[in-house]
């Protein structure tokens, strides 16, 4: 039977673009897929110990904003009016704001409570869940020497630190090799 192989590289370490390559793999390995995320650059925020933990949306500069107000921010008095207010002019908070000091905490803090209203699995269950589907999570080498890190500031259950030619040798050698760079 032909092997397949999915690889995720997963390059950016916010709150918003960690959840892509998690949710991709958990669901290529259920489906039956071996499946591996590279974790390069900002993307290794994602399996450090301390760094997860305080994972955030950058408003600034993200396309992808702006985002719906969730119902628990809708819901406060003050704050729901001024919500209101602002999703009739805006599909959402404005670029702009993203400027203003807090702004990023405050964006965090409304995806946060968006995900949690809509049952969406933390950072961290996904990554235990990719670890139970045997989901390779592997660090680049050569990013924690750049930025300094070491196996023990990285979580628990990661494959050893491989190099950008060892992570691609080990996709290609699949008969059907898939790649996704998130």
């Amino acid at each position: 039977m032909p092997t397949e192989r999915l690889a995720i590289i997963a390059t950016k370490g916010t709150l918003d673009m960690a959840y892509p390559p998690l949710i991709l793999a958990s669901v290529a390995a259920s489906l039956g897929v071996e499946t591996a995320i590279f974790f390069t650059f900002y993307g290794l925020n994602i399996i450090h110990r301390e760094k997860v933990k305080q994972l955030k949306v950058a408003p600034l500069g993200n396309p992808a904003m702006p985002m719906v107000f969730p119902d628990s921010v809708k819901q406060t008095p003050v704050v729901g009016q001024l919500a209101g207010l602002m999703e009739s002019i805006f599909p959402g908070p404005p670029q702009i704001m993203g400027i203003i000091p807090g702004m990023t905490d405050f964006m965090t803090s409304m995806m946060k409570k968006r995900i949690k209203e809509k049952g969406v699995a933390s950072i961290e269950e996904l990554l235990e869940l990719c670890k139970e589907a045997e989901v390779k999570l592997i660090p680049c080498q050569m990013t924690m020497d750049l930025f300094g890190y070491k196996r023990e500031d990285l979580i628990d259950g990661l494959e050893p630190p491989a190099g950008a030619t060892e992570f691609f040798n080990y996709v290609l050698a699949a008969d059907k090799p898939m790649i996704i760079f998130v």
